[in-house]
């Protein structure tokens, strides 16, 4: 959803991640980051995994755990600071022993890196609603949610106050400190790159997420079934979806009948209070200066998301104003109140590793984020990056007693 000002050219498709060119090799692959040293290749020519610690513990939304101890997790890290490609940042160590409630499995992602419009697979990750405050990463504002492995992780009882009985799948930290030999010190210096005169690269699992996941292909209705086994989604939200994309891809995106299938979906959809056809774009001449309004909004401020109709005539032909797009995702949220939770004006671009700056400075919202119900090919993705707002689609509510019942997020 994302997009740079539309004076750097960037091209945003998914709330979170901004476009922009990461090198291309020869053979047509993405060249990756090459500050930290590469990892084995087996003869088969896939990357060497390290060991597994323990068993797979499949957890689950809502389940309780406790973040296992730093001296056990780093036994678990290579020396660049990464259990199968995943970095462990050093904003993650805030959190070792604490007991915390599994958001979401995440057992899927969103391909934010490579440009394509797919989804990822992930093995042994989980969500635990902690995201990313920047600070190892030179202030960082995106605030992406971040990933952990079950192996930094250890299961306890339903109420987070005990743990659960010894199982075979628990470990010893000895058993890998052999092979990890991994400091804090490493973790702190996988984080950025700065060769002098040039520009500091920064890496995060943002950037790095190519490295810790795998193709997934739509069709795989294996994704789904875990979605729904692990609590990420209903099984109402999962037909919900599918019957979008169906609707979507046979009816509403098809030239001549398109504009008939969008008009009878809106007339559905408003029987029942659902959502308008969210994927419409705006009547500005794409190329031609879109509209801007400052309000010079601020943590703690109250808005109100605007209509629909008044979002889309700020809007170009491709969607976009000012280089930052309006996405699908964005639309459940128009006409509802939220607080402003900070003000965007840098964020590490995830293809290239490096700052940028935001010249039109955006904001995100309490509780406002991707909830990937309508991303085509990555839906139900449980990474639920945070929308990025224009001021111009908002609107300051300055009596905060008038507006608290009306309050979300």
């Amino acid at each position: 959803m994302r997009v740079l000002d539309s004076s750097l050219r960037h091209v945003r498709r998914t709330p979170g991640v901004v476009e922009t060119k990461r090198p291309v090799q020869a053979n047509g692959t993405i060249e990756p980051h090459t500050f930290e040293k590469s990892r084995p290749v087996e003869k088969s020519g896939r990357v060497a995994r390290p060991a597994k610690p323990g068993a797979d513990m499949r957890l689950c939304a809502g389940d309780w755990v406790e973040v296992r101890s730093k001296a056990e997790i780093l036994s678990t890290l290579d020396e660049n600071g990464r259990l199968e490609g995943l970095p462990f940042m050093p904003q993650m160590f805030q959190y070792c022993g604490q007991r915390i409630q599994v958001y979401k499995r995440a057992h899927k992602t969103c391909d934010t890196v490579s440009g394509a419009y797919v989804g990822r697979r992930l093995r042994g990750g989980v969500h635990l609603g902690h995201r990313c405050d920047g600070q190892a990463h030179g202030g960082c504002q995106a605030g992406c949610l971040i990933f952990w492995k079950e192996a930094w992780l250890k299961p306890v009882a339903g109420d987070g106050c005990s743990r659960l009985p010894a199982k075979a799948s628990d470990w010893s930290p000895r058993e890998v400190t052999d092979r990890a030999g991994c400091t804090e010190d490493h973790v702190w210096r996988a984080t950025k790159d700065a060769p002098p005169d040039k520009q500091p690269r920064y890496s995060c699992q943002a950037t790095e997420l190519l490295h810790f996941t795998e193709p997934l292909k739509w069709w795989d209705a294996r994704q789904y079934v875990e979605t729904y086994r692990s609590g990420n989604a209903s099984f109402r939200a999962i037909a919900s979806g599918a019957f979008y994309l169906f609707y979507f891809y046979t009816l509403a995106k098809q030239p001549g009948i398109g504009p008939a299938a969008c008009w009878l979906y809106d007339r559905f959809q408003a029987l029942w209070g659902g959502i308008p056809f969210p994927r419409r774009t705006g009547s500005i001449l794409a190329g031609a200066p879109t509209p801007r309004r400052d309000l010079d909004l601020r943590s703690g401020d109250l808005v109100r998301v605007k209509r629909y109709e008044e979002i889309l005539a700020t809007l170009d032909t491709t969607g976009f104003n000012r280089g930052l797009r309006f996405d699908a995702e964005l639309v459940p949220y128009c006409g509802k109140v939220y607080r402003v939770r900070t003000r965007v004006e840098k964020f590490i671009d995830e293809k290239t590793g490096k700052m940028q700056h935001l010249k039109t400075p955006a904001v995100i919202l309490e509780g406002v984020y991707c909830r990937s119900h309508y991303s085509g090919q990555r839906i139900f993705c449980p990474r639920s990056i945070y929308s990025w707002w224009r001021e111009i689609w908002l609107e300051k509510v300055h009596d905060d007693a008038a507006a608290d019942p009306l309050l979300h997020g």
